[in-house]
């Protein structure tokens, strides 16, 4: 298996444990030295739907996840507006 494989897998992995994603499209993946830069596209329940107990809609959101030389999360974070 090729290591851009390897990360892709590692990515959707950690979105599914940690942000309980079920789709998840990887629209970006880089490798810079020894780190992967990964953006993912997730789609999610709506917080403020499920807030007031209404009946749930997905929205999408993105990801930014970095990796290590060993593909170990170094880092996420939930993109805004502005940042996609």
């Amino acid at each position: 298996m090729s290591k851009l494989t390897e990360a892709k897998n590692a990515v959707i992995a950690f979105l599914k444990e940690h942000v309980k994603s079920r789709e998840t499209t990887i629209i970006k993946l880089e490798k810079s030295g020894d780190r992967w830069e990964i953006t993912a596209e997730v789609y999610e329940d709506d917080s403020f739907l499920k807030s007031m107990n209404l009946p749930p809609k997905k929205t999408r959101v993105f990801y930014e996840i970095r990796l290590d030389s060993e593909l170990e999360v170094t880092g996420y974070k939930r993109m805004g507006d502005n940042d996609s």
